[in-house]
């Protein structure tokens, strides 16, 4: 795949130049209580609120969205999902650490933070905290196909949340369009990624609900290795990776868009005189 270091134009769009980075995976390293699927999608923790640290398989290219799904919650327990990066090569600790906050970021070279709305926006030098703080005015989510990300675009389709099919679904898929559930709810979607900069660094970014939440962390060693961390802490008990589309649309997914925008709710789709497997991914995914 793509290395951070490869000698690619900052933003350069998907193509033979810059293929596309392969399907995410879950790294086979993983806290103790964490159980991972033969696909290497789906991670759930098992017992205990704690030993949740899974990270990347591989080291994310620029610009790549490490993406999961909040599938099972588990009450009694009080924190949520983190999420992040680190340079530091999974396969080279001696043990998992028990918490990836702040056991994990101790040992360096680790930027990682717990999820919620408003949280560690960066402030540039010279840019008061107020400004830095404060959203900028993104363009309306159920208008705008696209994220941008610094020099990055991303197609925001796969970014955004479902609800399960039901008679409400179409009234509900539009509170996570909206961004308008609590981040860490149940199917909501988040990623983190990182933007290289001229100066040999990089700032990470972490989204939510197809919605950027600003630099988290600057001064990344853009040239090292960076894997995707993530947390399933707490009330966070299973996650599943979504896979992004960078480049054009595959003709399921064109398919699938189409559909979902000729029925009042995705349990029409059960009436339609499609394949079986066409009907579940267009009401799924």
């Amino acid at each position: 795949m793509a290395a951070a270091s490869d000698p690619v134009e900052l933003g350069a769009p998907w193509g033979p130049a810059r293929p596309e980075p392969p399907p995410t995976r879950f790294h086979p390293v993983h806290g103790a209580n964490i159980r991972v699927d033969p696909s290497g999608t789906r991670a759930t923790r098992v017992e205990s609120f704690a030993h949740g640290v899974c990270f990347s398989r591989e080291p994310l290219a620029p610009g790549q969205v490490f993406l999961v799904e909040i599938e099972e919650k588990e009450l009694g327990w009080c924190g949520h999902l983190r999420l992040g990066l680190t340079a530091l090569d999974p396969a080279s600790l001696d043990a998992v650490p028990e918490f990836s906050l702040p056991d994990l970021v101790s040992l360096g070279h680790t930027w990682v933070f717990a999820i919620t709305r408003h949280h560690n926006r960066v402030p540039r030098e010279g840019r008061p905290e107020a400004l830095a703080l404060a959203p900028s005015c993104p363009p309306p989510l159920l208008v705008e196909p696209h994220l941008c990300i610094e020099q990055f675009r991303i197609p925001r389709d796969r970014l955004v949340g479902r609800s399960r099919p039901g008679l409400y679904s179409h009234l509900l898929d539009q509170l996570y369009e909206l961004n308008m559930l609590p981040p860490t709810a149940r199917r909501s979607r988040l990623g983190v990624l990182f933007c290289p900069r001229p100066d040999g660094t990089a700032d990470m970014h972490i989204v939510i609900n197809g919605e950027d939440m600003g630099p988290s962390a600057r001064g990344l060693p853009a040239a090292q290795p960076l894997y995707a961390v993530v947390d399933v802490f707490a009330s966070t008990k299973s996650v599943r990776l979504v896979q992004v589309e960078y480049g054009l649309p595959s003709l399921q997914t064109l398919c699938r868009l189409v559909i979902q925008r000729s029925v009042v709710h995705r349990l029409a789709i059960d009436g339609l005189h499609l394949p079986k497997g066409l009907k579940d991914f267009c009401k799924y995914e």
